[in-house]
């Protein structure tokens, strides 16, 4: 698989609730002009937690797809993540446990085969107006295919992080600069995938990645390709990753999981020696380097002292990814 940002090869139940507000008129207003197709039922999830106003933002910024969502569902921890959100009838709403894998698993379990596509996106991510449509009709024309990512055409995450005003003008100036191809054998990344129902159906997020689940999506991908399912990257369906800042986990917590998490993977058989010998040495380096003069909006100090926690449990024996959640 090829992991996003690489050029590589390789092998809790919740409570759900329902409410009625905000953006359902600009949702419904929307539904006429491109109402659900028949042919598969998409569903769109977004786990969040601690990040209400960005979310409310990207869940209103749905009302812009050409092709309607069959349903929203969204999986948070407690009602303050919602917003305004847990208000609004065209969203469905479970709460339980928090952590991504967690919080995406309890998604999975609450949709069930109500879904024929389960769409991922983050809560700060932009989808253009086409990526559902995009993606519904490649799967539709690719029966073999049993997971999809979008290409991102600029991700906040790797600097500041993006406005919203910034991710609308990069969007456009994204499909004037053209259409990148499909890429084959490509690793889900996290912000933006969709997965056919019938192949992840009793696949799940390991819940021991805790937290923020770093690399989560590369873990799930890599045991949806172990049983034969093949992934893409489709360059029609594109977004912008705004990469808000709230909410993030800390630098000590990132960091333990940056060294421990890429060895738990390679563990597994989810992740090859070349990729786990690649993410260490940049992630490491990257800390090593930048905590000389630090970027304001990343803790390096505290992702340093996290990758030395980690090389310290390793070379105790001490393989767990979920001690990060102690730091």
């Amino acid at each position: 698989m090829i992991d996003p940002g690489e050029d590589m090869t390789a092998t809790g139940d919740g409570l759900v609730a329902s409410g009625g507000g905000l953006a359902a008129s600009e949702r419904d207003a929307t539904a006429r002009r491109g109402k659900p197709s028949p042919a598969l039922r998409v569903a769109v999830v977004f786990a969040t937690r601690g990040r209400a106003e960005i979310l409310a933002t990207t869940v209103a910024m749905l009302a812009r797809q050409t092709r309607q969502p069959d349903e929203i569902l969204i999986s948070a921890v407690s009602a303050e993540d919602l917003g305004p959100l847990q208000f609004d009838s065209g969203v469905r709403c479970v709460l339980g446990e928090p952590g991504l894998p967690r919080q995406r698993n309890a998604a999975i379990r609450e949709l069930g085969s109500r879904a024929d596509i389960i769409v991922f996106f983050d809560d700060d991510f932009f989808p253009h107006p086409d990526w559902i449509r995009a993606v519904e009709r490649y799967f539709l024309a690719h029966p073999s295919v049993a997971a999809i990512t979008g290409h991102v055409v600029a991700d906040g995450i790797h600097g500041p992080g993006l406005t919203v005003q910034q991710a609308l003008r990069i969007m456009d100036e994204g499909l004037k600069g053209g259409v990148p191809l499909t890429v084959e054998r490509y690793s889900p990344y996290g912000c933006n995938m969709a997965f056919r129902f019938e192949a992840i159906k009793d696949l799940y997020f390991d819940e021991r990645l805790v937290l923020y689940g770093w690399l989560e999506d590369r873990d799930f991908g890599g045991a949806l390709l172990k049983r034969g399912g093949k992934s893409i990257k489709l360059g029609t369906a594109i977004g912008v990753h705004l990469g808000a800042k709230e909410g993030r986990v800390s630098g000590r917590r990132l960091g333990y999981s940056q060294i421990v998490n890429p060895f738990y993977l390679h563990r597994k058989g989810t992740m090859t020696t070349f990729s786990l010998v690649q993410h260490l040495f940049r992630n490491v380096t990257s800390n090593v380097l930048r905590s000389i003069a630090p970027e304001r909006h990343i803790d390096r100090t505290g992702r340093l002292y996290g990758n030395v926690r980690g090389v310290r449990d390793l070379l105790s024996g001490i393989m767990a990814p979920e001690r990060a959640e102690f730091l």
